[in-house]
């Protein structure tokens, strides 16, 4: 990804890409669980990947550090508010970032005569982000969650068999901030114990399969992650299975290897599968799945911020496209804030278009006339329905 600005020209490395294209609430980069309950972890955005080009290194770094910290704040944003209200957002796109900044580090850092290459922590003034948030009425929660256990699996072979991973689909889970994330998580092996039989009793939904799951781990915080890429088919389906702070949770859902890099794929996936975990807790503090009605039983498969809210309305499948990062957050939080959209569920995710189901009175028509009035298109092409911005 390239920006032109003045001159300078910033280039944004590929994991710091990912995590802006998906920008589910979700920052930048670093390991270990927190060791100990603090109010105000989540206000740090760590490990967050800067890289400037200029005309002298000097003005390189200067961009990389302001260009991060306006990317690191809209993180830090995205991670405290729930996705329900991402647009209200909006009202605060003239915030001065500067002014909230209360610390930076340097965890690594790389230049020459023209170039700027780090990773950082941004630390943000709690109380400072509390009162913008609040005085413009947008929702946000900031506790953390109890830690979570999540054990990363990889599903592969005919027949399937289930294996500890610690290749892409682990380093992709290390490599997010898992620490200040507002469901702080402990990535742990596989266990000899849970054997393939298990994991497809999980992945089935039945009950006594995590209930050993539990006892195994000794914890009742615990959710399984499997992978299961298939490069034939060009896709990589992974499973969230277990129980968090919510409840319990089994969602399946399918990403797209573009290019043959699973690599990307299953980066893409955890940062996806991080916002899931955080979403479910953020929609449960702010009691967000009461009013929608929603429930976090793992028959239902969906995130909670996703569930129907009485499955009202016809069936509508649709792709939405999009040319860019901005471009899928302003198709995705419409239709999450959109009235009468209901049931709304997103699923195979890639770098240019999303898979998307929801419920709408009157159907695909209806729904193709009020998007319209919001400045996007709905339209019915020979493989289907296909949604764009407008603008």
């Amino acid at each position: 990804m390239t920006l032109e600005n003045g001159g300078l020209t910033v280039r944004a490395n590929r994991c710091f890409a990912i995590v802006i294209s998906i920008w589910t609430a979700l920052a930048g980069v670093y390991v270990a669980p927190a060791a100990a309950a603090n109010p105000d972890a989540p206000f740090t955005v760590a490990n967050y990947p800067v890289e400037a080009t200029a005309a002298n290194a000097v003005a390189a770094k200067d961009q990389a550090l302001a260009d991060g910290q306006q990317a690191a704040f809209k993180s830090l944003l995205k991670r405290l508010v729930p996705v329900t209200a991402y647009k209200q957002l909006g009202r605060i796109q003239n915030a001065k970032v500067a002014d909230l900044v209360s610390g930076l580090s340097v965890r690594s850092e790389r230049n020459s005569s023209t170039a700027y290459i780090a990773s950082l922590d941004y630390s943000f003034q709690p109380d400072g982000v509390r009162q913008l948030l609040s005085g413009q009425g947008i929702p946000f929660v900031d506790q953390q969650a109890p830690p979570l256990t999540v054990v990363t699996v990889l599903l592969q072979g005919s027949p399937p068999a289930a294996s500890n991973d610690k290749g892409l689909w682990r380093r992709a889970w290390t490599a997010l901030d898992l620490t200040h994330t507002v469901t702080p998580i402990a990535v742990k092996d596989l266990k000899s114990t849970i054997q393939t039989d298990t994991v497809q009793a999980l992945i089935s939904g039945q009950d006594t399969a995590l209930q050993k799951l539990k006892a195994e781990y000794g914890t009742g915080l615990i959710v399984l992650a499997i992978a299961e890429p298939d490069i034939a088919a060009k896709k990589v389906t992974v499973t969230l299975v277990g129980s968090d702070a919510v409840g319990g949770l089994l969602l399946k859902r399918a990403y797209s290897i573009n290019n043959n890099d699973l690599d990307y794929a299953s980066q893409l996936a955890a940062v996806i599968s991080l916002g899931i975990l955080e979403g479910r807790w953020k929609a449960a503090k702010a009691g967000i799945e009461d009013k929608a009605g929603a429930s976090a039983a793992p028959a239902s498969g969906a995130p909670v911020w996703a569930a129907s809210t009485g499955g009202t309305g016809e069936d509508v499948t649709l792709t939405a496209e999009f040319g860019s990062a901005d471009q899928w957050d302003l198709i995705r939080t419409q239709l999450l804030g959109m009235q009468g959209v209901d049931a709304l569920n997103i699923g195979s995710v890639s770098e240019r278009s999303a898979d998307i189901t929801l419920k709408f009175p009157g159907g695909v028509t209806s729904l193709a006339s009020a998007l319209g009035t919001q400045g996007f298109s709905l339209t019915s092409t020979g493989s289907g329905w296909v949604l764009r911005a407008g603008y």
